[in-house]
């Protein structure tokens, strides 16, 4: 599929950007969060600067993505043992 020519609208300021047919609702949609967290944090705290709360937005979501990250790892591990332990078992089992 092609690209495509969209304006997206972050804290007040837009973007133009070139994207695939197949990002475009994800990209709008990724914008629309974005603006709806800027205006969440400008209603809790006494900051008006965008670039502050462009900040705070940034830190909040890469903070929730190392989240996210680090416990599909643990999961990944966990998963890991559990094969480890099923592989011991049946080595086990088909060695007696």
């Amino acid at each position: 599929m092609g690209e495509i020519s969209i304006k997206i609208n972050i804290a007040d300021r837009v973007y133009p950007l070139r994207v695939s047919t197949q990002e475009e609702e994800i990209i709008r949609y990724a914008a629309k969060k974005i603006n709806e967290k800027i205006n969440e944090l400008q209603e809790n705290y006494a900051v008006r600067d965008k670039q502050d709360l462009l900040a705070m937005c940034v830190l909040q979501y890469a903070t929730g993505m190392f989240k996210a990250e680090n416990n599909v790892n643990n999961q990944q591990a966990e998963v890991e043992d559990s094969i480890r332990e099923l592989d011991n078992m049946l080595t086990e089992f088909f060695n007696k």
